[in-house]
């Protein structure tokens, strides 16, 4: 006869080690509520920033060593230039300059005077492409930038985003230069295909000058979604597409007037009239303080489509107003939880 099996009592049971959470605190002053992954006692999304066992030291002392951390990465930075140890990509992108200079300088922006907040960054793949659409508002496009920060620098896989930009970013004579070395790329069926063949994250805003350029009355109200080219690709290249909600924007520039004269004299899409701007001069340009959330919504599944879907027009514009809808709906929660 076989042995009976020993039964060991619940209580007297080997108990395994609870996991730790993680030490950091979240863009709103509460604690993290995710695991820590090593004995840092941090989780992935803050790992990479504490790169001390030791929490960042706080006040002047902290704002001084940030300083010097941000000075001693330029001077570095200005070696490797001199010695020619960088690569620019065909579409003009410098990930040394991105990653050295630009981020480094947005970082104050969107950790300390927007103090931005991300949701379910999980949802962005580790690799391989993907489409990031999000809604477009704030009379600049900072929130472009913002979200650029965001997935470089709190993802996991930290990894650049590639936004597509309209055609007035490449006719601004400084700001298109600055454009392509952060990697964004002209609205063209070339370069948005150059990017997913490459297995790159991109970000599209399909409301365009419609969403960056609308009214105060008009805040966190999705404009219409252009003639959905960005469905068409998605369909066309099967690649995740990611919805992508962004509170904060419109409180940043709030317009409350057009100055359309002065418009199409320019040849802007719009000349906006801000609290602080034309009336303060340059001093305008500086945006409100505001609290912001990005919230990165689960993939919308495009798999079950036909292969020639793309091509079907009521198709691409239903599935686009769909889109459309989600992030509205995310937009309204990000707001009440705000």
């Amino acid at each position: 006869m076989r042995p009976e099996a020993e039964v060991i009592p619940i209580e007297h049971a080997p108990s395994r080690a609870r996991p730790e959470r993680c030490r950091a605190t979240t863009s709103s002053g509460r604690p993290c509520r995710n695991y820590a992954i090593d004995q840092s006692g941090y989780c992935r999304v803050h790992a990479r920033p504490q790169t001390a066992s030791a929490p960042a030291p706080a006040g002047e002392a902290g704002a001084r060593e940030r300083a010097v951390s941000i000075l001693s990465g330029i001077a570095a930075f200005v070696r490797r230039r001199a010695a020619g140890d960088y690569h620019v990509d065909d579409l003009g992108y410098d990930p040394d300059l991105h990653r050295s200079v630009l981020l480094p300088l947005a970082a104050p922006l969107y950790e300390r005077y927007f103090r931005v907040r991300t949701l379910g960054l999980e949802h962005v793949p580790a690799q391989g492409p993907a489409m990031l659409v999000a809604n477009h508002s704030g009379t600049l496009p900072l929130d472009a930038v913002m979200l650029q920060y965001a997935v470089a620098r709190h993802h996991p896989a930290h990894r650049p985003l590639r936004c597509v930009g309209a055609d007035l970013v490449w006719r601004s004579p400084v700001v298109s230069h600055l454009a392509r070395k952060a990697g964004n790329v002209v609205a063209c069926d070339e370069d948005a295909d150059a990017l997913l063949d490459r297995g790159e994250l991109m970000g599209v805003f399909p409301e365009g000058y419609k969403g960056v350029g609308k009214g105060w009355a008009n805040r966190y109200r999705l404009q219409r979604f252009g003639r959905g080219g960005y469905m068409e690709l998605a369909l066309r290249r099967r690649v995740p597409l990611i919805p992508v909600a962004i509170v904060g924007a419109e409180e940043a520039y709030p317009m409350i007037g057009n100055i359309k004269v002065l418009a199409r004299l320019l040849g802007l899409p719009y000349f906006p009239v801000t609290p602080t701007f034309p009336l303060l001069g340059p001093l305008g340009l500086v945006p409100l303080p505001s609290r912001w959330i990005i919230e990165f919504g689960e993939p919308v599944d495009l798999g079950g489509y036909p292969e020639d879907a793309a091509e079907d027009a009521m198709l691409v514009f239903d599935l686009s107003d769909r889109v459309r809808d989600r992030i509205q709906q995310m937009l309204d929660a990000n707001l009440l939880r705000r």
